[in-house]
């Protein structure tokens, strides 16, 4: 049966009320709240410097809840402003692969036959290349350009998506409402765009929350290089290479972000589970 907004937005207050949502959920929302509004409400800034302040602890004094690093700029502002950054980038990066992957999918699904069969050659092919170094170079060609951090990390994650909405696509075109469409002379980009993408939303609402880790975990590997975030921006990876060269000193420096980073990557792979636990039909049966 094909799905209608107000269906799809009932099937999303439903899965609110489910424990396996709620309580990733939950930590999610406060991390996006500390991380909008920590900055805000902090008397200091992620870029003043102050020598005099370098490595001291966390402490109530003087607001500095997670100290400073070695330059004497204020951490708790610079973890926040990081997992902003962080954030905005996986969500973003995951959207630019959301519709690049759902579209080439869906296309690909419906056409069928050899057109299908060009299409997904298409994707092994691409799945052959080395992505990640290729997102180096690229970084590296255009100067590190934030922008391209986005197009890149995008460029990764959609294969997988593609794969995964063409699936979908094959068993959900041999439905009714889709035969019944072309019997009154729908056009098949309206078929695809109208008829099956809304019925595959379910699907791609869960995976599209465990391809937000990976792009996390892309992202923070290339601030950790040096290729990603730069100065005086920073992101949790970033946050995470700073804090190694001075574990020994300041541990502080290490454990806070990286901390941070576990609580996102874990949050986001328990949602995950719990939206495809409630959304699959077979496991709710058990």
């Amino acid at each position: 049966m094909k799905s209608s907004p107000a269906a799809v937005a009932g099937e999303a207050l439903r899965l609110a009320s489910g424990g396996g949502v709620r309580v990733p959920a939950a930590i999610l929302l406060l991390l996006v709240a500390a991380a909008l509004l920590g900055p805000l409400l902090s008397p200091h800034d992620y870029f003043t410097m102050d020598l005099s302040g370098r490595l001291q602890p966390p402490a109530l004094e003087g607001a500095r809840l997670f100290g400073t690093d070695d330059l004497g700029r204020d951490l708790f502002v610079r973890s926040m402003s990081g997992a902003r950054v962080t954030l905005l980038v996986a969500v973003v990066a995951s959207l630019v692969s959301l519709v690049i992957g759902v579209t080439y999918g869906a296309l690909a699904g419906y056409a069928g036959g050899r057109i299908d069969a060009f299409m997904m050659r298409m994707v092994d092919a691409l799945y052959a290349l080395p992505f990640m170094f290729l997102v180096i170079l690229l970084m590296v060609a255009f100067e590190r350009n934030f922008l391209l951090i986005f197009v890149a990390i995008g460029a990764i994650n959609w294969l997988d998506m593609a794969r995964i909405v063409r699936g979908q696509t094959l068993a959900l075109k041999q439905r009714e409402f889709v035969s019944a469409a072309e019997l009154i002379g729908v056009t098949p980009a309206a078929i695809v765009f109208r008829h099956v993408v809304p019925n595959l939303l379910g699907v791609v609402v869960v995976y599209m929350t465990l391809t937000i880790p990976q792009a996390i975990l892309v992202e923070s590997f290339l601030s950790f290089l040096g290729l990603g975030v730069q100065e005086p921006q920073t992101s949790l990876g970033a946050l995470v290479n700073d804090g190694i060269a001075q574990m020994e000193r300041a541990p502080w420096m290490l454990l806070i972000p990286a901390t941070i980073l576990a609580l996102v990557l874990m949050s986001f792979n328990f949602l995950g589970d719990g939206l495809r636990d409630v959304l699959d039909p077979r496991l709710r049966e058990r």
